[in-house]
């Protein structure tokens, strides 16, 4: 049964590869971005492989981007749509350097606020029970310096997801998606080669950096009705990295105190 997708940041990344392999599946594709050339470029490339593709441009920081985008696609589909995916963010420093009042505010419109929206938009249109799956981070629980834009809009996005599972129950199952190092170079340049050091690998307890294709089948498994016991939950896919403990000292790693 062909299904109706709703994704966010679908021109490039994770989200396009989402795009790519929902629509090569026969499934119908909406996507919106805010870089118009690019998503232009995509819509026309995957239409020209006969997928049912639509691409829409916009900023889903702003509300009336929101409202006019789940309206298309409500008008082009009376019955409603099958899933969600809110993928959108980006980073934009922190504390330390380059990230003030408003552009902080900005990245939670676009990264918490904007997947909110968009579920109450869509919240009774989903074709009997949907699904929604929001894209979090491992950095929603762990960081790096200066991060905290980025990292505040994960740690949202994660309680927005099992707050939205009780609220949604009987309309939709609510699921998030963790990811850790995921290599999307070749979804934003077609010539990318990757180039990693043994420890980049090894530092992943899989033996390996992560691929776009590793998040796009956890969202497979999660908007498949087969799964519908699981709800509220937020998956991490990182290799299990995050689980590996370091102390100075271990694994050829030593921290100098500068």
């Amino acid at each position: 049964m062909s299904r109706t997708f709703v994704i966010t940041g679908g021109a490039k990344g994770i989200g396009r590869c989402m795009v790519e392999y929902f629509a090569s599946k026969g499934d119908k594709v909406y996507f919106i971005d805010n870089d118009a050339k690019t998503a232009i470029v995509v819509g026309n490339q995957l239409r020209g492989k006969g997928w049912n593709v639509h691409d829409y441009v916009g900023d889903i920081a702003d509300k009336k981007t929101l409202v006019d985008f789940a309206a298309k696609v409500l008008q082009e589909n009376s019955d409603g749509i099958h899933c969600l995916i809110s993928n959108a963010c980006l980073m934009h420093g922190g504390i330390l350097d380059g990230c003030e009042y408003d552009d902080f505010l900005y990245i939670q419109q676009v990264g918490v606020v904007a997947p909110f929206m968009l579920s109450k938009l869509f919240k009774d249109h989903f074709c009997g029970m949907g699904s929604i799956v929001n894209l979090s981070s491992t950095r929603a629980f762990q960081s790096q310096p200066n991060t905290e834009s980025y990292s505040a809009a994960k740690g949202g996005i994660t309680a927005l997801t099992h707050a939205l599972s009780v609220s949604l129950s009987g309309v939709a199952r609510v699921n998030a998606i963790a990811p850790g190092w995921i290599d999307t170079g070749k979804y934003h340049d077609e010539n990318y080669q990757p180039e990693y050091s043994e420890g980049d690998e090894k530092q992943h307890p899989s033996g390996r950096v992560g691929e776009p294709m590793d998040i796009v089948r956890a969202v497979e498994f999660l908007c498949d009705e087969r799964n519908s016991f699981i709800n509220g939950q937020c998956i991490t896919i990182d290799g299990g990295m995050s689980k590996l403990m370091v102390y100075h000292g271990d694994c050829g790693w030593s921290l100098t105190v500068k």
